[in-house]
This record gives C-alpha cells, structure tokens and sequence, in this order.
C-alpha cells in the first residue's frame, strides 16, 4: 500500500482561510498522513523535512493557495530562488537569494502531472499543468522537498489551488472554486498514485 504524505498551508497575512489546509483537513485514510505547514520561510521546510523522516511516505504531495487561478494546477518546475514582495508570516521578506546556496537552478516534479491532471478533471474540475510555482513559500517548500529527495524513489510535487468560495470577501474579484470540488479532485488525484 502506498503511504502518502499531504500538506497544505495555514492561513495567509490577514487572510481567515487557505484553501490548502481546508482540503487537507478533510482528506482521512489509512495510508495518507496530513499536516498543515506555517506559512514561515525558517519553519515551512524543516516542519516538512521533519514529516518525510518520521513517516516514511512514498507520495508527498504540497498543495498551496494561488490567487487569480481558476484550475488545480500541477507544478512542474521549483526554482532554487526566494524572491516576493510579500513577507512570510513572521514578517520576513527575500529578495533575490537562493534557497540552498550552490544548488541545482531548478528541480522538476517526480509526480506524473499529466496524470495528475487527467485524473483532476476526470473528477469533472478544471486542471492543468502550470510551469512556475512562483518565488514564494510554495516554490520555497517545492524545491526544498525535491532537493531532499533526489535520486530515491519517492514521487513528490507540488499542487496550487484556486481560492475557495468562502474567501471572496477576503479577495473580491478574484476567481474562486468550491471547496468540495477541490476536495474530490484531490481525492481522485491520490487515487491515481495508488
């Protein structure tokens, strides 16, 4: 059986909700652990990290929060480069620096995203690979986890999803997508890496 380890992130800045840890929150099984990680640039990867060496997993799937988007979107390429003008929620901004000095410029995803995709909108939600992760927490944790796990045999990615209905007053004008759909297209997706 395929042991799985899935991630989301906590709330966001001034945000009540992130639509990552809400869907981790509701996906339970026997072989899947779940975790929401701090949306913190000194904590983020070395709670995740820590996960990996206490689980064990043969999966381990980072969903993050991405606004604007109106897909479940698959990541194909993390770069090795913090660069945001947004600050984490410790207050702490990067500009410019690489995640881990002297590293590969970028790592791809081990997952089988056009896969992945497929099996998203076989769930009747809209799905397609993306190429950049951003330069944020998410591409952060994304390269971290793909430099950890390089040259095993664990499959490991990262997944952006849209904002969810119940942040449009906290993104107005923004896309959204039910919470309920996101989740059964990731329970589809799991299903798929079985």
């Amino acid at each position: 059986m395929v042991k799985v380890l899935l991630t989301g992130f906590e709330p966001f800045g001034k945000a009540r909700l992130n639509p990552s840890g809400e869907i981790v929150k509701q996906i339970h099984g026997e072989n899947i652990v779940t975790a929401i990680l701090p949306v913190a640039y000194t904590r983020s990867a070395a709670v995740l990290l820590a996960l990996i060496e206490e689980h064990k997993p043969d999966v381990v799937i980072s969903l993050g929060q991405a606004e604007g988007r109106t897909q479940i979107t698959p990541e194909r390429i993390a770069i090795n480069l913090d660069d945001s003008h947004l600050a984490d929620n410790e207050g702490i901004l990067r500009s410019d620096l690489p995640i881990i000095v002297g590293g590969p410029i970028a790592y791809e995803s081990t997952l089988p995203i056009k896969e992945c995709v497929d099996a998203i909108r076989a769930s009747g939600v809209p799905a397609a690979v993306s190429l950049s992760a951003g330069a944020f927490l998410c591409n952060h944790i994304f390269y971290v986890v793909q430099d950890k796990l390089r040259g095993t045999d664990v499959r490991s990615g990262f997944i952006h999803v849209p904002l969810m209905d119940e942040q449009v007053q906290d993104f107005p004008g923004l896309p959204t997508m039910p919470l309920d759909q996101m989740v059964s297209a990731i329970r589809r997706l799991l299903q798929v890496l079985e």
